[in-house]
Formats: C-alpha cells, structure tokens, sequence
C-alpha cells in the first residue's frame, strides 16, 4: 500500500516538475518571439529609411544634371557668341587690311581705333562676366 502512496506522489512530483520545465520553456519562447518581432521591426524601419534616403539622393542626383545641363547650355550659348566675336572681328580687320592696301591711312586709322576700343569693351565684359555670381 505504501509503494501505491510513493509512486502516486512520485508520478504527482514528477508531473508537476514537467510541468513547470515546461512553464518556463514556454516563457523564454515568447520572450524569444518578442525578440525576433522587435528585430524584425527595427530591420524594416531601417530599410524604410534607407529607401527614403535613396530616394531623395536620386532626386538630388536628377536636380544636380539639369543643372549642369543647363549651365552646359548656357556655356555653348556663350561661346557661340564668342565665335560670333570672333568672326565678325576678323571680317572688321580683312576689312582694315584691305582699306590699307587700297591706301587711305585715315580711314584706316579710324578703323584701328574702332577695334581697339571693340577689344577693349569685350575685355571689360569678360571681366564683368567672370565676376558675377554663380546662379
């Protein structure tokens, strides 16, 4: 009889004890879970940002070439304009060479004037130009 009381409190202790093994296995796989939910919250706000930071430097990358391409347009304009100069300039001075060959010092004198003073309103314009400002 006694053998029945201490298997039956042996069967009783030991369910017990698997019982609270068990208890607490369960305890740390939640606290576990919780864990890998947080990780898993933390990683997708990390890659929200960096999507977002993506994003803005692409668009600052777009904005950065249209303004180099405007600038560049802006730069082939001038030196058109430059070459323009330049043409007419060299038309003005086979002109003066021309009205040297023909032999009228004063005119031609005039005409030397005219470019000296078309060269020295371009330099003073270059010079202007290269002081402004940078849009």
């Amino acid at each position: 009889m006694s053998t029945y009381i201490f298997i039956t409190i042996a069967f009783i202790a030991g369910f017990i004890i698997a019982w609270v093994v068990q208890l607490v296995t369960l305890t740390k796989l939640k606290k576990e879970y919780k864990s890998v939910q947080g990780l898993l919250e933390s990683e997708r706000l990390i890659k929200e940002t960096m999507q977002k930071e993506n994003n803005f430097l692409l668009q600052s990358a777009d904005a950065a070439l249209l303004v180099t391409k405007e600038k560049l347009k802006k730069a082939e304009l001038f030196i058109k304009e430059l070459d323009t100069n330049i043409i007419l300039l060299q038309k003005s001075n086979e002109e003066t060479e021309a009205l040297l060959a023909k032999g009228e010092p004063a005119i031609h004198e005039l005409k030397l004037k005219l470019i000296e003073a078309n060269n020295t309103i371009l330099r003073y314009k270059s010079q202007l130009d290269g002081h402004k400002p940078q849009a």
